[in-house]
């Protein structure tokens, strides 16, 4: 279902990226750092507005093979999911099912005790449950 699955601290540093083909892995990625700037641009048009609780921010852009959404944290986190552009089975609350479980897995690895804030995520649960929730098993 998803290809690359990316998890951007506040400072625009990756903390989790995974890509589903190897072989892909270098345009993914370039993909998800561009995403970076949309999403940027979204978060500024929406600062005058009142704060809101909607932190889907939908279609960035697409590409002929692929679509990127994202999703932002109260604590400006980012996520960025890139899925294949063939995939038109795909509905916008599936999008959004599969960032509220990965917000859920990124919280619950994040509230473990020996995470250092900061650091890139290197749980190995949370590592297989992103595998699973790409796969579509989630």
């Amino acid at each position: 279902m998803a290809f690359c699955v990316a998890v951007i601290g506040k400072d625009n540093a990756p903390m989790y990226l995974t890509t589903a083909d190897m072989e892909q892995e270098l345009d993914l990625q370039y993909h998800v750092h561009a995403a970076l700037d949309v999403v940027e641009e979204k978060c500024l048009i929406g600062k005058g507005a009142p704060e809101s609780k909607e932190l889907y921010l939908g279609l960035l852009y697409s590409t002929e093979n692929h679509k990127i959404y994202g999703f932002v944290t109260n604590s400006r986190v980012k996520f960025i999911v890139v899925i294949d552009s063939s995939n038109v089975a795909l509905r916008e609350n599936e999008v959004r099912a599969i960032f509220r479980n990965l917000h859920i897995l990124y919280t619950d690895a994040v509230c473990n005790p020996f995470y250092i804030p900061g650091e890139s995520l290197t749980s190995k649960k949370f590592d297989r449950a992103v595998q699973k929730l790409m796969s579509g098993n989630a």
